[in-house]
């Protein structure tokens, strides 16, 4: 049986959660964008003029890397010290991702969002799931709140 775009109307045809996710990966980016990045002021919101982020520097790197962005004229190629510079930022990044997602759960919960809605938007199969997660970032926040470093 061919898959057509009508197939999760056919009760013959087992669901395909990835590609719903995949669906709602991209219509998340879409409204959000729609929303509340509709102007360049909007967009530049979190942009720091004179320096890029560090999920924006990996990025970069991965694009140039990959062909997916190509180098201005006079520009030097991406070399090894690059790509180490990128993967040294990588931690900092999910850290900084760990934190962010840590504090949307703790919103969406004083929001009265239920852990069956978070769990939905986190792609997890059960409330326990998300509540699961959630303590585990929490706990490693704490830990780090705590490392003297």
């Amino acid at each position: 049986m061919s898959s057509t775009p009508d197939a999760h109307t056919d009760p013959f045809t087992p669901p395909q959660p990835e590609q719903a996710r995949a669906h709602r990966v991209y219509a998340s980016l879409l409204r959000i964008a729609e929303r509340h990045a509709a102007t360049d002021e909007q967009r530049h919101r979190q942009v720091h003029a004179s320096l890029i982020g560090p999920h924006e520097a990996i990025r970069l790197v991965a694009f140039l890397l990959s062909g997916a962005a190509q180098p201005d004229d006079g520009e030097p190629d991406v070399d090894h010290a690059d790509i180490t510079a990128a993967l040294s930022l990588v931690p900092l990044v999910r850290a900084e991702i760990d934190e962010l997602e840590t504090g949307l759960l703790q919103m969406a919960r004083g929001r009265g969002m239920t852990w069956q809605e978070i769990a939905f938007g986190l792609g997890l199969g059960t409330p326990q799931a998300a509540r699961q997660r959630y303590e585990r970032l929490a706990s490693r926040a704490a830990a780090d709140a705590g490392d003297p470093k």
